[in-house]
């Protein structure tokens, strides 16, 4: 055991080390001193023999996020509204039982491959690879079991300017039917200037399709309303077309003009009425491949919050919580209705494998995927 740890924290280390190679009228408001930072360690529950713990990382200015090995997932973020109260903007529960249970991704590491693969099945190097279908005829999220319903390997680590968690798992050579052994990496960083980073890592022995992401669901006033009011901006100017799967046909129309156009600020409930089933699209953001850039701004006039994304990831998904329906009751007994949590999973496109217009998602031996994002919490008076 020990030397799994010792091993664990030099592959902590080395991948810290290295990293990955408003109007004038809106006025952004300076969180209170409240603490230093730090990481808290406690039980979270055990499943299949393995213990789960919980991470509390909390830095200077009273925000905290608390995240669990099992699946990566990010239970909870707490942070100030304009009023200085504390509150949760996230959807989540507050023990494994129901995450075990009954969870749609709220807040966990999505992969070997997040979002869709059109009939589960993909041809690389020749080969034809079946996987696990578990949404209609299609593979969703890595699959019947992905990397939201594994027990990673955890380390914590604090010091002076930030609070870490890095969080590594083995996915076989066959797991859900993808090729190659990969190894994947996941830090978590929260500092103190109110910025948690994701960095994403992976390598493998066979060439495989990579797309990790977190699938975090946010409602920046605390779920006591839904989110239609929330306020967003997404720097793109395309968006990956869908068929009634939500499988992607290979076009990329313009945004402008229509339901689809969060190239400058608006309400997410404008328009949502006219966008069949709601929002689950990809926008393809305006930038540089690898290029570290802004993703979406998340707004919530009535708790002045703010959360600002950033990735170096092609794309970003929008999900506006389509399928919720007022059966989950989560943190702090709230019931999540629909459209009570949103998505924006930064990632490579849906059905990356099937669509050779798209950039590639195959990551092959001698390579590293490396991906980073960033969320920066305001409050805007």
């Amino acid at each position: 055991m020990r030397q799994i740890l010792n091993y664990a924290l030099l592959l902590f280390l080395s991948f810290y080390l290295n990293g990955c190679s408003s109007s004038e009228s809106r006025k952004e408001k300076k969180l209170n001193n409240v603490t230093k930072i730090s990481v808290m360690k406690t039980d979270f529950g055990k499943t299949g023999g393995r213990d789960v713990f919980l991470y509390t990382l909390t830095n200077k200015h009273g925000i905290s996020v608390k995240i669990t090995n099992y699946g990566g997932i990010i239970t909870e973020i707490l942070m100030p509204d304009k009023n200085g109260k504390s509150g949760n903007i996230v959807l989540g529960y507050d023990n494994l039982a129901s995450y075990i249970a009954n969870s749609p991704y709220f807040g966990a590491i999505v992969g070997r491959y997040a979002n869709r693969i059109a009939n589960g099945e993909f041809t690389l190097e020749g080969v034809k690879y079946r996987l696990a279908r578990n949404n209609g005829n299609n593979a969703l999220h890595g699959g019947i079991r992905g990397f939201d319903k594994v027990v990673w390997e955890s380390v914590e680590y604090s010091d002076t300017s930030s609070a870490k968690l890095v969080l590594s798992y083995l996915s076989s050579d066959g797991e859900e039917g993808y090729p190659g052994n990969l190894k994947a990496e996941v830090t978590y960083s929260l500092n103190n200037h109110d910025e948690l980073s994701i960095i994403i890592q992976a390598t493998t022995d066979k060439a495989t399709p990579v797309n990790i992401c977190n699938h975090t669901y946010f409602n920046l006033n605390g779920a006591d309303s839904d989110v239609l009011k929330h306020v967003l901006t997404i720097p793109a100017d395309k968006f990956t077309e869908v068929n009634d799967q939500l499988i992607p046909t290979g076009r990329l129309p313009e945004v402008k003009g229509t339901p689809m156009d969060f190239s400058t600020p608006a309400p997410i409930g404008k328009g949502i009425e006219k966008v069949m089933g709601g929002y689950d699209h990809n926008y393809v953001l305006l930038k540089k491949a690898g290029e570290m850039s802004l993703a979406a701004v998340l707004f919530d006039p009535a708790s002045g919050r703010e959360v600002s994304i950033e990735t170096t990831q092609p794309g970003v998904q929008f999900y506006s919580g389509n399928f919720l329906d007022g059966s989950i009751r989560g943190n702090y007994g709230k019931v999540y209705g629909k459209h009570y949590g949103l998505c924006l999973e930064t990632q490579h496109f849906p059905d990356s494998p099937n669509q050779p217009s798209f950039p590639s998602a195959i990551l092959r031996p001698g390579m590293k995927y490396c991906e980073k994002t960033t969320l920066k919490f305001s409050v805007i008076e």
